[in-house]
């Protein structure tokens, strides 16, 4: 209990904390998104057991942040799989398939998790960096996180309603997100240093992608319903 007295202590606290409010936003992006064509009585559900789902698994994948990160092709495929939530979570339209309510609860809480979780792979380092160690300290740091993102993703689901633009402007953000990891990764090291003036370029590109196929699915299954419909 020493420790909580050391300035040290409450220093890297507040740069883990820190650290997690600044990412709580894309997070929250992710959460609302996910949850967006719930019914109310379930989107509550899907907030709250996807988020602690979610700071789980990243505090358990922070203890691994530095080897999982140095290895190889690892942000590539985690940015291709945040390219494929993306265009899936704007094109997709859950609530009007005929499923019942506790499996598109269960989707949606699945997608927060899994989206979360290799968005995280980017930003653990930090975190881990911040604690040196520390697994009270990580913890604790991760733990107050919950309430951010929680808070966060509520509200960016009701303006989603009133705004439905911010659902694109998610997608985009998911493949620029995805964009930014892929161009770090180890594997293409070499290259991204001698080309360090395009660190913009892979971000756009992801952004365009997802929001281009995503409303290109979009408009192929609206068609496909229209045409079935006559």
């Amino acid at each position: 209990m020493s420790m909580l007295t050391t300035p040290e202590f409450w220093l890297a606290l507040s740069q883990i904390m820190m650290i997690n409010i600044v990412l709580s936003g894309d997070n929250a992006v992710v959460i609302a998104l996910a949850s967006r064509s719930l019914p109310p009585s379930q989107q509550k559900k899907a907030i709250i057991f996807g988020s602690i789902g979610a700071i789980v698994l990243r505090i358990v994948l922070t203890f691994f942040a530095v080897y999982l990160l140095s290895q190889p092709y690892l942000k590539l495929a985690g940015a291709a799989l945040l390219l494929w939530i993306g265009v899936n979570l704007l094109k997709g339209e859950d609530g009007e398939e005929e499923l019942e309510g506790h499996s598109n609860l269960a989707a949606a809480i699945k997608t927060i998790i899994v989206a979360d979780l290799v968005m995280s792979l980017d930003n653990v380092i930090g975190v881990a960096a911040a604690a040196k160690g520390n697994v009270t300290l990580l913890v604790i740091g991760l733990a107050v996180s919950i309430p951010l993102i929680i808070y966060g993703s509520t509200v960016i689901l009701k303006l989603m309603t009133r705004f439905p633009i911010i659902i694109t402007i998610g997608a985009a953000l998911l493949g620029w997100v995805a964009g930014e990891m892929a161009f770090s990764d180890p594997a293409i090291k070499t290259w991204t240093e001698a080309h360090h003036n395009l660190h913009l370029i892979a971000p756009a590109v992801g952004a365009i992608l997802v929001v281009a196929v995503g409303k290109w699915l979009q408009s192929r299954s609206t068609a496909d319903t229209v045409s079935g419909a006559a």
